[in-house]
């Protein structure tokens, strides 16, 4: 997933140090811990335990007024301490309510006297207050004491079963803020601007599926967009977990993020006339979670201590402005996005969020979400604060150029304000700028010298919130949300200086590449005057560059050929037939190719294949098969998976196609179907089987190769991973699964007490895919997979268990049942170790 990064190969984008993900370096290494072990601090006094201490920080914040002055001892002292453990349950895994019903009747109880805090109880874990519906919770363990004693081992191997299935996720407490307050619909479109390591896009997923049936999909969607290729693959496997067929996850600049807007005429340009679904990629909801210094994470991430220094939130904040103003520009009018950092920085934090309501001149309005989530603590924003650069205090733009600091915008400061230097009939110093006979910076005379020392912005920024550690004991975060009222303002386009002989295309291209040149050069902290100019008016500017992107690609290109290749691959990406004769002269759809070392997406179009899927496993008309399956591979012959999409997925890639592939995809789809490769799947009816993954969505429209087994036998599968069809407890279903075709199937677990076939599925239903050979039955699920069912199941049977002695007071019909489970179990693992 190498390649393009951009216009032009030229990024603008932050420092590597602040892409990369920051590990939990309060975790030592196995090998390191054993050396520690092993030495006292006499025998190796060489090693060192981390700094958590840096005194331009403390200045810093201290002078910025991030807390009260009384507040800042015990401020720091929660800084300097290890981060509490969080974790949050899959609201959309069949098994929430019981991981919920775990937590609060067994790990809450059992784990209550393992932690004490100053010679009092505490308690072990707790659900987060503020979090709806106790789905998110809160540890008092820290990594070293979840290894302790086998009571804490059991709660951590739970943790980390459970992380990988993808029912629970491990997150910071105050990284799940955000998406809270974005107020998602199952029918919104949302972006996640730069949304890896994923946590955050895995908790849009989970709202957007709310109240979702079984086998069917929600409207709604996710693009979940990260630049950095290594940090984007986190983000696949990350989000993987969820199973969904509602996410694009790709690997774009935020601040050039692509519109994809198809203009009325391009159907007409285009060799393939196909009316586009949706005419522009907008979104109901965007999140801008965007990079920064990260000083909010010192707690996971202590190294950051010795690095920390103001330089790095002024470096980041033209980029942070950027990004801000293309996720506005691509918000709907009506819709909600939410600004957010790690960060305490008032200069990436109020300050950007100042300078984007500035420039969108009152068609964005910041929101008043105090009495929103009122059980989380949170902080008013900062109304006035200063910048520092290089041991100077700034309080103005005027001071900025007063020591020469051109690196230093205005819109870092309060008010926003541009001091202005006269051009005429003054003298410039030796770096070039202007004074006066008292060798300062002329003031501009419209302002007061007065108003020039202590600036105080008149935006509302006390409806933004600061999230400190030590009002929750959690990390540190920035939230502002903020309401798109109206289309942003738009710039005149600036009058052409070409002349005549230049064709339409090449003005295009030539204007399209000024814009491009102009924007870079603003990002340069060397070019004050540049970046000022060029930063206010990056929402409309950013319009511009995207309307001319989509005219470029709908303009006929005279170099283009009737290539045989190249008409291939557009039929191929499309409808899977060749425009004969419509190739000529046009400019053609090219595959995702051209973004390089990344796969193409392909409508999976094969009707063999796909009839032979749909005869096999019986599945029903009303499951919407005709344009919903894709794959990442050209040749349909070595095709060996194919994914489903949702609709709006499927709106989406048809748009990108058709404005030539303006979003680089690195994955998209639920994995539906795989190729079996074996000698004996190769000789199977269907040659495709269905993946765990896709399960869940296509189960109700299954009407061949399912059978429905009881717990005993459901449970031997998952124990034993094959049985034969004469051993299992249940002869009837034995028989019956022997008469299947060979292939993949699928079988259901049926309720004790319910004999009758088919049973009516529901979002408990628990199924899993099997493979039916000439002798036996096999289980195709992983081993994680069948640990985390055998768990599951294991519980309910209890529960079933206890709750019929309870309502009968005796042993009634109910526990005989599940006495007789007991025994067949019994018997079977005798007989299993007579045949061994």
């Amino acid at each position: 997933m190498g390649g393009g990064r951009g216009r032009g190969n030229r990024s603008r984008t932050q420092r590597k140090h602040f892409r990369d993900g920051r590990e939990n370096v309060w975790k030592r290494s196995k090998s390191q811990a054993s050396s520690d072990s092993n030495n006292t601090s006499t025998d190796n006094p060489t090693w060192q335990p981390f700094a958590t201490q840096n005194q331009a920080f403390d200045e810093y914040y201290k002078e910025e007024g991030i807390v009260p002055p009384e507040e800042w001892d015990t401020f720091v002292e929660f800084l300097r301490t290890p981060l509490p453990a969080a974790f949050r349950i899959n609201s959309s895994s069949q098994f929430c309510a019981d991981i919920r019903s775990q937590l609060e009747n067994d790990f809450m109880k059992s784990l209550k006297a393992e932690v004490t805090e100053g010679g009092g109880e505490v308690e072990a874990i707790r659900p987060l207050p503020w979090y709806p519906d106790n789905l998110a919770w809160h540890s008092n363990f820290s990594r070293m004491q979840l290894r302790k004693n086998q009571t804490l081992e059991r709660f951590h191997e739970f943790l980390k079963l459970e992380n990988e299935i993808g029912n629970i996720t491990r997150q910071e407490a105050v990284s799940m803020v955000p998406p809270l307050f974005l107020d998602v619909s199952p029918n919104h479109f949302v972006l996640d601007m730069c949304a890896a390591p994923g946590s955050k896009t895995f908790q849009l997923l989970e709202i957007i599926y709310q109240s979702t049936k079984p086998g069917s999909l929600p409207d709604g969607m996710v693009i979940a967009n990260d630049l950095d290729v290594q940090r984007c693959n986190l983000l696949i496997h990350q989000t993987k977990r969820m199973c969904t067929a509602n996410l694009i996850v790709t690997n774009n600049e935020a601040q050039h993020f692509p519109g994809c807007r198809a203009h009325k005429n391009f159907s007409k340009a285009s060799e393939i006339e196909l009316e586009p679904p949706i005419s522009q990629l907008l979104f109901d909801r965007v999140l801008c979670d965007v990079p920064c210094s990260g000083d909010g994470t010192l707690r996971k991430a202590p190294d950051l201590w010795r690095k920390w220094n103001s330089g790095m939130g002024n470096g980041l904040h033209p980029l942070q402005i950027q990004i801000a103003m293309r996720g506005l520009s691509l918000l709907k009018v009506g819709g909600r996005m939410v600004y957010s950092t790690c960060s305490m920085n008032p200069v990436e934090n109020e300050a950007v969020v100042a300078e984007i309501l500035r420039r969108c001149g009152g068609s964005v309005e910041l929101v008043d979400v105090s009495s929103e989530l009122p059980q989380l603590v949170r902080r008013p924003g900062l109304r006035n604060w200063k910048v520092r650069d290089r041991g100077i205090w700034l309080s103005s733009h005027k001071d900025a150029l007063k020591f020469h600091r051109f690196g230093i915008l205005p819109s870092m400061f309060p008010s926003g304000r541009r001091y202005v230097a006269p051009t005429d009939g003054d003298h410039k110093n030796e770096n070039g700028a202007n004074v006066n006979s008292e060798d300062e910076p002329m003031e501009d005379p419209m302002i007061s010298t007065d108003d020039w020392n202590e600036e105080v912005s008149d935006i509302p920024l006390e409806r933004c919130m600061r999230i400190v550690p030590h009002d929750q004991n959690s990390g540190a975060f920035f939230i502002a949300v903020l309401h798109k009222l109206s289309p942003l303002p738009v710039i005149q386009e600036k009058p052409s200086r070409r002349g005549n002989s230049l064709t339409k295309r090449d003005e295009i291209q030539e204007k399209l590449s000024e814009q491009v040149t102009e924007c870079n050069n603003g990002v340069e902290l060397n070019s004050e005057d540049a970046a000022s100019e060029k930063f206010s008016e990056a929402a409309s500017e950013a319009d511009l560059i995207e309307k001319e992107m989509d005219e470029t690609a709908s303009v006929p290109d005279p170099c283009n050929t009737d290539d045989e290749n190249d008409s291939e691959k557009a039929k191929l990406l499309v409808e899977g037939e060749t425009p004969s004769g419509k190739a000529v002269g046009k400019r053609k759809l090219q595959i995702q190719g051209k973004w390089k070392g990344v796969d193409p997406v392909i409508f999976f179009k094969d009707e063999a294949i796909i009839n032979s899927i749909k005869a096999f496993y019986g599945i029903d008309e009303s499951f919407p098969f005709g344009g919903h399956l894709i794959s990442r591979n050209i040749d349909n012959n070595h095709v060996k998976r194919i994914y489903y999409i949702s609709k709006s997925v499927k709106d989406v890639l048809e748009l990108n196609l058709l404005v030539g592939q303006q979003l680089k995809i690195a994955s998209v789809g639920l994995k539906m179907f795989e190729r079996q490769t074996s000698r004996e799947g190769t000789t199977a009816p269907c040659s495709f089987r269905i993946s765990s993954e896709g399960l869940p969505v296509i189960l109700p429209h299954i009407t061949k190769q399912i059978l429905y087994a009881s717990p005993v036998d459901f449970k031997h599968l998952l124990q034993y991973k094959a049985i034969k069809f004469m051993d299992f407890v249940d002869a009837e279903f034995g028989e019956k699964a022997s008469k299947l075709m060979m292939g993949c199937s699928v079988i259901v677990l049926r309720d004790a007490k319910t004999s009758s076939e088919p049973i009516q599925l529901d979002a408990s239903t628990i199924a899993i895919g099997c493979w039916k050979g000439r002798g036996s039955l096999s289980v195709m699920v992983t081993a994680i997979d069948c640990q985390e069912l055998l768990e599951r199941l294991s519980a309910r049977m209890e529960t079933e268990k206890g709750s019929s002695a309870q309502e009968n007071n005796v042993e009634g019909v109910e526990l005989q049942d599940m006495n007789g489970i007991e025994e067949a179990e019994r018997s079977y693992t005798t007989k299993e170790a007579t045949n061994d």
